[in-house]
């Protein structure tokens, strides 16, 4: 591998002759590594490139022991010697574009508030920066991000290239410093008139390349604060999106745009008192249901409900221990074989509701628990309900 590979030689390039070198398994998955390569390895906070060799799928790229391994999908027996890579440009364009952006809102947050950036992430749907400041008000947010609207409609060009170590260090660059070790040349990539950084990565060959970058908001973090951003195509589909879910809002809500919020709003209104309602109307059927029960002459009530949950038979267990306290009952709930059940018995009862209780869990084919009066479970074959009511009895 040449000290400057393709992907940094041409990042514009979307294919590449070349050759395998070797090939391997690490972790369970297989690599190959290659003479030179138009597929950028992950680091420097940006993601791996996608793409094929000879068409079968590049899924990572990493850097591991000074070489880049290329990891494959389902690599075909006996792939060596020359070979075709392809680049999956739309992904990498993406990615130029949110780490240009990434160079450009550093710069200028540094040099217009004094915010160093600590940390970058580029993300599939957005990005941030990590600025060494707790706190960022939205006045200064839109400040910044109209600062970078007008280097964006500069169209600055974007430039990069190899120095030795003694003309890096001449140079006013902004860094945190070279890595432990690192030999060999320092990368610089060049807003022109805005910044000078060392960064590895792919960029874009002017700011107005960028399109446009929106600041999405913030969030405090490790006594610094968080700047979420999108950029370029992403800024696009992000908008287009939005657009969409508006549309379908406004017409399942009958409002405007400037409206939805307050039509959902009162929508959510009328949802908790519809709740409210049903919650009352849930407790009536259930107190009417453990009265229906009580006026029966069993020693053991039976009843199963298909179309309700467990927290309604623990409501009609509740009212049965008041209107029944010398019974013992079986109530269960769920369609087909799977529910819930309640094993329940009054103050006056001589029932061991914990020991029956196991039992019945048992031929129901579930599992429960409880305590005092009351056991309750999930149940797996509710068509055994008599045979579970036969044990009570």
């Amino acid at each position: 591998m040449p000290e400057t590979p393709a992907y940094e030689r041409d990042p514009r390039r979307t294919r590449l002759d070349t050759a395998i070198l070797r090939s391997g398994s690490d972790g369970g998955r297989t690599y190959v590594v290659l003479a030179d390569t138009i597929l950028y390895p992950e680091g420097g906070g940006q993601p791996a490139d996608h793409g094929a060799i000879d068409g079968v799928e590049v899924i990572d790229v990493q850097k591991v022991d000074g070489e880049i391994r290329h990891y494959v999908e389902g690599m075909p027996p006996g792939l060596s010697g020359a070979v075709r890579v392809d680049l999956d440009w739309r992904r990498r364009f993406d990615h130029m574009q949110q780490h240009t952006g990434q160079h450009l809102l550093t710069a200028i947050a540094d040099s217009r508030f004094g915010w160093a950036t600590t940390a970058f992430h580029l993300g599939e749907a957005v990005s941030d920066i990590e600025v060494g400041t707790p706190d960022v008000d939205p006045g200064r947010l839109a400040e910044l991000e109209e600062a970078v609207a007008a280097e964006i409609r500069a169209g600055r060009p974007v430039t990069s290239r190899r120095v030795s170590h003694e003309e890096y260090a001449a140079m006013p660059v902004r860094s945190r410093g070279l890595p432990a070790g690192h030999t060999g040349s320092v990368r610089l990539v060049e807003i022109e008139g805005v910044d000078l950084n060392t960064c590895g990565g792919t960029h874009c060959a002017s700011t107005g390349e960028l399109e446009a970058i929106k600041l999405l908001g913030t969030e405090s973090v490790r006594g610094g604060t968080r700047i979420f951003y999108v950029a370029g195509a992403r800024l696009r589909g992000l908008l287009g999106a939005h657009h969409r879910r508006n549309a379908e809002l406004r017409a399942l809500l009958g409002a405007s745009d400037e409206g939805l919020p307050e039509a959902a709003a009162a929508r959510l209104d009328q949802l908790r008192e519809s709740q409210k309602a049903l919650r009352a109307l849930e407790d009536d059927l259930a107190t009417a249901s453990a009265e229906g029960l009580a006026a029966r002459p069993d020693q053991v009530l039976v009843a199963h409900w298909p179309d309700r949950s467990l927290p309604f038979l623990q409501k009609v267990a509740r009212d049965l221990d008041r209107l029944a306290p010398d019974r013992v009952a079986l109530l269960t709930c769920g369609s087909g074989e799977d529910g819930a059940f309640v094993v329940c018995a009054g103050e006056a009862s001589e029932a061991d509701v914990r020991e029956v209780g196991g039992r019945v869990a048992e031929v129901l084919g579930g599992r429960g628990g409880g305590s005092g009066r009351l056991f309750q479970g999930k149940a797996s074959a509710l068509s055994r309900r008599a045979e579970a009511a036969a044990l009570l009895a």
